[in-house]
């Protein structure tokens, strides 16, 4: 059994193999389909990508006329991800930010903050709670992660997964109602809250979503 820490280190060496091209790379990948669903029908503003590896969503979001701040622990990813932002000529919407999102901070809050898949080294949900912060009022905050389940007798169906490739370890995954949990209704209007399984060619088996978002109160 693996045990990831998804520091820095991990993070390079994880999109070091994307750029080389190598067995699993997430670096060719389309947006992510929940984004364009959920974010479609937006007026385009300012947005933060937390954890944007190489930058799929936050180019798509460019290309739709946002202002985008894509942040990443990974210098590789956002090389990867700034050389794909210029060839889709939507690179001049895009400031590329090396940041541990654990402790680094924006200087203003945003019309949209989102994440897709992103594992910092910090507890999953808080990482998610200091991420909603930095939403302006009237935002939207967007969280596309992993399935957290157990199966038959409580066991563990992401650990004994993994170890096949097919799913992420328990401390990278969530449920819905764990991410909804964390937002308090006062503060927040909950707009989607589900779970998924979707396919993606190439990744060897299904992927369990959770897609949550939430507007801020103004």
């Amino acid at each position: 059994m693996t045990t990831h820490g998804f520091d820095k280190d991990y993070w390079e060496r994880h999109w070091r193999q994307g750029r080389d091209g190598g067995p699993g790379s997430m670096g060719g990948n389309p947006p992510n389909p929940y984004l364009a669903r959920e974010i479609g029908g937006l007026a385009p503003g300012t947005a933060l990508d937390a954890g944007c590896g190489g930058g799929a969503e936050a180019i798509w979001l460019a290309s739709h006329g946002w202002e985008v701040t894509a942040a990443d622990i990974s210098s590789e990813a956002l090389a990867l991800a700034a050389d794909r932002a210029a060839a889709s000529g939507a690179g001049e919407r895009v400031r590329w930010v090396e940041a541990d999102l654990g402790v680094w901070s924006p200087d203003t809050r945003f019309d949209l903050v989102m994440t897709h898949y992103a594992h910092p080294a910090m507890p999953q949900l808080e990482f998610y709670d200091r991420i909603a912060g930095w939403v302006a009022p009237g935002g939207t905050l967007l969280i596309v992660g992993h399935l957290h389940a157990t199966g038959p007798g409580g066991h563990d169906e992401h650990r004994e997964h993994h170890e096949h490739g097919h799913r992420p370890p328990a401390e990278a995954s969530v449920t819905s109602a764990a991410v909804v949990a964390r937002l308090d209704d006062s503060e927040w209007e909950i707009v989607t809250a589900e779970e998924q399984v979707r396919t993606l060619s190439g990744h060897g088996g299904p992927l369990h979503d959770v897609v949550v978002r939430a507007v801020r109160r103004r």
